[in-house]
């Protein structure tokens, strides 16, 4: 029998030294280019802009990809570009970059928060495919969810890469209507720091309670992974779920009474709420 050919990994095209180019080699950076490499694709389609020379170095000799100081000098050849720079330097990044990317008409995939596709699209010099982005710091163990929007150039094909690029990280959503995209910042970008702080609170009054640290620590931790997988691996909802574990008169109903008397839920919205303004800040601050 004649075994079935290898597909390409994704993002190679034959012939080309790097067929990917990644704009900042920070954490959500390192994290996608592990994903990619553990997933097929060779270390030498990579190629990584990043001006802090530790940070080059280290991506060089854990990764195995090529490092540049200058962005130009790393989009060369690459049919992806994935920008993964602060929102306040998504500008200037991109006009740099706006030669090139008229000649090359690349894919590019942006992580920057509040900027919108039709900004990095104006900026790039018109024409180009985006696809943006907003990924969430789990990504760095592979449990991430990452919303997408793609603007009108972005082809099926297209989409299907930045699908396969972000899926390295954890889940994807893609979002139709490019104004959610703040909210989906908001709930999933942030929302780790949400988990966090209800971590850190819970360790603090665990404490005050008389719980030893290196107790109270392993009692919370496994207690957020637990009910996370719960969620995740039942099909019952949340409330169902809260349902399961309060028994009338009993010591989680006294707790959540007091959430709920605390204005627990208006203070979340509220939260969520200001997070989703602060995006459409940065697009307007950054334009």
């Amino acid at each position: 029998m004649i075994a079935p050919p290898i597909p390409d990994p994704p993002f190679l095209t034959p012939g080309s030294p790097g067929s990917i180019a990644f704009i900042g080699g920070g954490n959500m950076a390192r994290s996608l280019i592990g994903g990619l490499i553990a997933s097929g694709t060779p270390a030498s389609a990579v190629r990584v802009a990043e001006p802090v020379p530790e940070l080059r170095e280290a991506l060089a000799h854990d990764c195995g990809v090529a490092v540049f100081g200058d962005s130009i000098d790393a989009v060369a050849g690459a049919g992806t570009w994935v920008f993964a720079v602060k929102p306040q330097v998504m500008r200037s990044v991109c006009e740099n970059l706006a030669l090139p990317a008229r000649t090359a008409r690349p894919l590019v995939v942006s992580i920057a928060a509040g900027i919108t596709a039709a900004q990095i699209d104006r900026w790039l010099g018109g024409g180009i495919a985006v696809v943006r982005c907003m990924p969430n710091t789990p990504a760095l163990l592979g449990a991430g969810v990452t919303g997408l929007f793609a603007n009108a150039q972005v082809t099926a094909d297209w989409r299907a890469q930045a699908e396969s690029l972000l899926a390295s990280a954890g889940r994807t959503v893609w979002i139709d209507d490019e104004a959610l995209m703040d909210a989906v910042t908001a709930v999933s970008g942030s929302g780790p720091a949400y988990v966090f702080l209800l971590a850190e609170a819970m360790e603090s009054a665990a404490r005050e309670q008389g719980l030893p640290d290196d107790a109270a620590r392993a009692l919370v931790l496994q207690t957020v992974l637990g009910a996370a997988r719960m969620l995740v691996e039942s099909d019952a909802p949340p409330a169902e779920l809260r349902r399961r574990v309060t028994s009338p008169g009993g010591t989680t109903q006294a707790a959540i009474e007091t959430f709920e008397a605390g204005g627990f839920r208006e203070l979340v919205a509220k939260a969520i709420a200001q997070a989703t303004e602060r995006g459409r800040q940065l697009s307007a601050a950054n334009d």
